[in-house]
Formats: C-alpha cells, structure tokens, sequence
C-alpha cells in the first residue's frame, strides 16, 4: 500500500477511535439518553452513532486533504493542531453529558467546541477550500446538538 494511502487510513481512524474512546468513557448513552424528557425534534437515539461516524470520516478526510497539501508546514501544523484540539474537546463532551449528567457544563463545552470547529474550518479552508467545506457538516450538527444539549438542560 502506498504511503499516501496509509496516510488517508490513518486520518480516518484517528477521528473514529477518538469518537469509540468517548462513548466508551461515556459508559453507553442509550439508557440515560433514553430516560431524558427531550426537546422537539430529538431523534431516535440508534441516528446519533450513525451520522457521528459519517462525520468523523468527513472530518478524517478533511484532515488528510490539509495533510496531503502544498501548503507549508506551520501553516499545516497550525490547523492540524486546532483539529486534534476540536477533537479532544469532542472526545470528553459525552462523559460530561452521559456519565457524569452534568447537563450545563456539557451544554457550555459544546459551545467551546462549536469556537474551536469554526477555527479549524477556517483553518483548514485557508490551505484547501474542499477540506474546509468537508467540516460544514460537522458544524451544522453541532449546532443541532446545542439545541438538544440546552432542550435536554431546560427540561430535566
């Protein structure tokens, strides 16, 4: 296999593992996601694993895009340290959220998140228009889930 193939290989397993690593140190979301009084519009809880695997390989794509790019080093070591930092913080939303329920905090981490994926988008834009669109749907859905962090704030 080439090297640029174990290259794209790798940019899509990091976001996957950090995403398995929080939902194992969430403890399992479904009982407590389930027990919840939840805001208009909720999905079903079986939707979440779903779209955030496809948006952990559009984000692992887009990292490999700014990888793989001409751009010179620091600028693409700036913008793939802010995308292992908006990694992180997504990383440990679900512990705050499911394991420890506390509802607000988690609410106000995805906020920071939410500011560190608008940095990355720039970021990544900067260096490759694509791979800085390939993050748009990550951040629309983290707005979505703003909605249903505050709903499920305001209603438990």
């Amino acid at each position: 296999m080439k090297e640029k193939n174990w290259k794209l290989l790798l940019c899509l397993l990091v976001p996957l593992a950090a995403g398995g690593l929080g939902a194992w140190l969430s403890g399992g979301f479904g009982d407590s996601y389930a027990a919840m009084y939840k805001p208009l519009l909720s999905p079903p809880g079986w939707v979440f694993p779903v779209v955030w695997t496809a948006l952990y390989l559009l984000m692992g794509y887009a990292s490999w895009i700014v990888l793989m790019s001409e751009a010179s080093e620091p600028r693409k070591r700036r913008a793939l340290t802010v995308y292992a930092v908006q990694l992180g913080i997504n990383l440990l939303w679900p512990l705050f959220f499911f394991r420890l329920g506390w509802l607000l905090f988690a609410f106000l981490w995805l906020l920071l998140l939410i500011a560190a994926v608008l940095a990355c988008r720039l970021l990544f834009r900067h260096i490759e228009k694509r791979a800085g669109d390939l993050l748009l749907p990550y951040l629309i859905w983290l707005f979505f889930a703003a909605y249903l962090n505050l709903g499920a704030v305001i209603l438990n």
